[in-house]
């Protein structure tokens, strides 16, 4: 369960960064039940990669990163979500899945659409570890 929890969180996430940022998108039908039929799977797909690219790659770039963590505060980490959400629309264009992020300022925009969609999803359904 905890894993069906954390797959629809970052694909609700994906969605809202397609949805507002121009340079993250999905490929495909644009409006109507075809969108969906087409989109769907291919936002779990993503949601995926993006949950597997954050678990593991995500934790060495900021181990490897640190000192720029520290210097600036923090707010090297958001260079770092930029970076796990390029390689993540990097991965699904070479799987040919139909998700694009289009440059670093996308990705960034991106990365700050799912890190607050992730905190708000996370609020309402509450996080078991607690």
């Amino acid at each position: 369960m905890r894993f069906v929890i954390w797959l629809l969180t970052n694909a609700i996430a994906l969605a809202t960064a397609a949805w507002l940022v121009d340079g993250v998108r999905f490929t495909g039908p644009s409006s109507g039940t075809a969108e969906l039929e087409h989109k769907w799977p291919t936002l779990l797909l993503v949601a995926l990669i993006l949950g597997v690219v954050t678990s593991v790659v995500k934790p060495v770039i900021t181990l490897l990163s640190l000192p720029f963590v520290i210097v600036t505060l923090g707010l090297f980490l958001l260079v770092i979500n930029a970076a796990m959400l390029e390689l993540t629309g990097w991965l699904a264009r070479q799987l040919d899945l139909g998700f694009r992020v289009d440059g670093f300022w996308s990705a960034v925009g991106g990365a700050i659409v799912i890190t607050v969609m992730t905190w708000v999803v996370d609020a309402f359904v509450g996080d078991e570890r607690r």
